[in-house]
């Protein structure tokens, strides 16, 4: 189901651009040690982009692995968008833009003889085909032997359990790696309750445990979904009850012969 497919036009744009991922709108939880790590180099960027000569291989070559929804992806968009702020050269490498692949390792002589910080970002690291493996495979050599480039790279296993080849998949935990932990409900439940108090939005208290149930979705979604609630019920000058997401969401509420009627799934 798409729940925003009919709804006002504002609200249903509210739902389609989920708010941008920075490090700062990561929820940690169990990930601490990774968030800790990766807003230490986006300080250190910060303070003297050019400055890459107390950066081991450890700071520039990070892997991390998880379930979709667990955040890795948000992660690598988080430092794209860092370093766009930062007016830092970034490139972001997905399995199915290989024309971005090219572009790269044609321009990676010259990046490395720059002194800036050069970010190079790696999505879905487990979809790549052989071609792009063997493009990595090459990537990760210059970066190696470089002192500038930073390459963050993500997918759904450790190293060792990635289908890839056997020289790339220990190539992958030559710098540090790290397991990424989805959210708990529980988790879930606190940080929207803590967005909502941010808003200064008051939810009823069937709200969260309704949309986590009813409207299963990952956190930036959720997020986004929070704003337009918080629009809608300004709009609508009414309180953030069920029956307002409800409508928000045009979902019938059940009914005593269809007791399904309305589940998002």
């Amino acid at each position: 189901m798409k729940p925003n497919a009919a709804l006002p036009k504002q609200f249903a744009l509210d739902l389609s651009q989920p708010q941008q991922a920075t490090l700062n709108n990561f929820l940690a939880a169990s990930n601490a040690a990774l968030l800790a790590h990766l807003q230490s180099l986006v300080s250190g960027w910060e303070i003297n982009p050019a400055d890459t000569s107390l950066h081991a291989l450890n700071d520039r070559w990070l892997y991390w692995w998880g379930a979709l929804g667990s955040g890795r992806t948000h992660l690598l968009s988080a430092l794209n968008n860092a370093a766009d702020l930062l007016n830092l050269r970034h490139f972001s490498l997905q399995a199915n833009e290989p024309v971005s692949w090219v572009n790269l390792e044609e321009k990676l002589p010259h990046l490395l003889s720059q002194e800036q910080a050069i970010i190079i970002t790696v999505d879905d690291v487990d979809q790549l085909d052989e071609r792009l493996s063997a493009a990595l495979f090459r990537i990760l050599n210059l970066v190696h032997g470089s002192r500038n480039l930073y390459i963050f790279m993500a997918g759904n296993s450790a190293p060792a359990g990635l289908q890839l080849r056997e020289d790339l998949r220990t190539r992958l935990a030559w710098g540090l790696v790290f397991q990424v932990q989805p959210l708990s409900d529980e988790e879930k439940m606190q940080a929207l309750q803590q967005a909502a108090a941010e808003r200064g939005l008051n939810l009823s208290p069937e709200v969260i445990p309704w949309l986590l149930q009813r409207f299963y979705r990952d956190m930036p979604n959720l997020m986004a979904l929070l704003d337009a609630l918080d629009a809608y019920s300004l709009e609508m000058k009414r309180a953030v009850t069920l029956p307002l997401v409800r409508e928000l969401l045009q979902i019938q509420p059940p009914t005593t012969n269809n007791p399904t009627l309305g589940s998002a799934g």
